[in-house]
């Protein structure tokens, strides 16, 4: 089962919702074991601009959810290894809560995937979705792992 749908602060539109439906997909991923594709497929039929259990889930762009999510799940090996990088050598990639790898995975994803997005709009899109889940200094995590990764990443962005 995924993580329960959020109170998002800022709903954002069709790419944002992408972005925490990636997430979500990523978590249910994650946590049942299942396989990427089947995910992504079960969220974009059954769950992207649909109600549930009295939860409206926002439209969403179903094709950069599928990049996203199934990309992610792919590149996952190379993607935790980044982040591994950007973390404290004694708080490893597999310490951090499920949903916080998620947000992670799937925003480091799209920093190395999605170059056309500025470093700045992905930082402030995952921060968001963290926000959405956390009430605690994870967001900090967050946005300082993806200050650290985009600077690595993309260095032209930050001269």
């Amino acid at each position: 089962m995924a993580a329960d749908p959020p109170k998002r602060r800022n709903p954002g539109g069709p790419r944002s919702a992408a972005r925490l439906a990636a997430v979500q997909a990523l978590y249910q991923a994650e946590m049942t074991g299942s396989a990427g594709p089947a995910v992504a497929t079960e969220f974009v039929r059954h769950r992207l601009g649909r109600e549930i259990d009295g939860d409206e889930y926002a439209p969403a762009d179903a094709a950069l959810f599928r990049e996203i999510a199934e990309g992610t799940l792919t590149g996952q090996a190379a993607i935790d290894q980044a982040i591994t990088g950007a973390l404290t050598p004694d708080w490893p990639v597999d310490r951090l809560d499920a949903v916080l790898r998620a947000i992670l995975r799937a925003a480091t994803w799209e920093l190395t995937s999605h170059v056309e997005v500025p470093v700045r709009v992905v930082i402030a899109e995952y921060v968001d979705i963290g926000h959405a889940f956390f009430e605690g200094k994870e967001t900090g995590l967050i946005n300082g792992v993806l200050d650290r990764l985009g600077r690595e990443l993309r260095p032209a962005e930050w001269t």
